[in-house]
């Protein structure tokens, strides 16, 4: 069966135990990687090839890198935890289960991939992102991550002085609006069946933000991209960006061994993993970083949230290091009782 390769790159799943694995080869399963490499631990890195950010055309308000595309700044990433040891496999997980642990305690997992591959590790850190459900409005999906945007930090810069819309989804809509009206000052606000109180009607008119609340019935395009938004009534408002508020759902392909809890987002926004200080779970061994559990995180905040499970999964495997030693000493020096048995015999 011939093997996927990432950037041309054969990385093989070692045969041995490895220190971590690192399920998610975006900014925080790279982030995270590469600090464990940079301190030679073993590390693997699963990556499925499906970055939530394929579509857009640049990565944005990161610091020494604006602009750079999705695609570069993965390559650089990877070729970086190469440098230091550190294996980039392409797979997609199937199965990440505890097993027995070692002689002295130390968690072990197996994690197996859907060619039947499969990798032994001593520690997992779980950065598979999320995925974006957008609203099932026609029209719509086809321009996701261009015309179609949910972050104004994000794009709001490249999609200025544009005619806007706003297809509300929730409460977290009405802030979307003031926070794009500071882009253009041509927005519209579409209420779609959302309440909208007349405290915040009279702030949007004072920013000058134009509220709709006829029903959308389907986004217009051509080959220029987004024309207007048609409303049931046979209207259609010309728009050339619209901004909507995803459902954030955190990818848990295959991680169902793992048993780790999950909750949903205040606002009904999405659900993510439930993790403590540093991407700590509640499964010894296992750390979560970046989208999986913080769900509005950019990409910044997901590498280094990465670095910082990265950091205290080191830790942990450094004091399991010394506890693992620690019984080996004491055995070479207090001989068993059956093996003084057998002596006396």
């Amino acid at each position: 069966m011939p093997v996927t390769t990432v950037d041309g790159v054969m990385d093989l799943l070692p045969g041995d135990v490895v220190d971590a694995v690192v399920i998610g080869g975006g900014a925080a399963g790279l982030g995270g990687a590469l600090m464990l490499a940079r301190l030679r631990r073993s590390v693997v890195v699963i990556d499925s090839g499906t970055p939530r950010n394929a579509p857009a055309e640049g990565v944005h308000a990161l610091l020494g890198l604006d602009g750079t595309t999705p695609a570069e700044l993965l390559r650089r990433g990877r070729e970086e935890v190469r440098r230091y040891g550190g294996r980039i496999v392409a797979g997609e997980v199937t199965s990440a289960a505890p097993d027995v642990p070692s002689a002295e305690g130390d968690p072990r997992f197996t994690i197996t991939l859907s060619d039947s591959r499969s990798v032994q590790t001593r520690r997992v850190l779980v950065a598979t992102g999320l995925r974006d459900t957008l609203p099932d409005i026609p029209g719509l999906a086809p321009h996701w991550g261009k015309g179609v945007v949910h972050c104004p930090f994000c794009h709001g810069w490249e999609v200025r002085d544009e005619p806007i819309g706003v297809l509300a989804g929730g409460p977290g809509s009405i802030l979307h609006a003031q926070l794009f009206r500071q882009l253009t000052e041509d927005i519209v606000y579409f209420t779609r069946g959302t309440d909208l109180d007349d405290g915040t009607r009279k702030r949007f008119a004072t920013r000058g933000i134009r509220v709709i609340d006829t029903p959308v019935a389907e986004v217009r395009s051509d080959e220029t991209g987004i024309t207007g938004v048609r409303l049931t009534d046979g209207q259609v408002v010309p728009r050339r960006v619209l901004t909507v508020l995803t459902w954030m759902q955190a990818r848990t392909d295959g991680l169902e061994g793992l048993q780790l809890p999950m909750a949903d987002l205040p606002g009904g926004i999405g659900r993510g993993f439930v993790t403590g200080m540093a991407g700590t779970t509640d499964v010894p061994g296992v750390w979560v970083a970046g989208n999986a559990t913080d769900l509005a995180a950019q990409v910044g905040a997901a590498a280094a949230a990465g670095a910082l499970a990265a950091s205290h999964m080191s830790a942990d495997l450094a004091i399991a290091d010394t506890n693992a030693a620690l019984v080996v000493v004491q055995s070479h020096n207090n001989p068993s009782s059956f093996g003084h048995e057998e002596n006396s015999r």
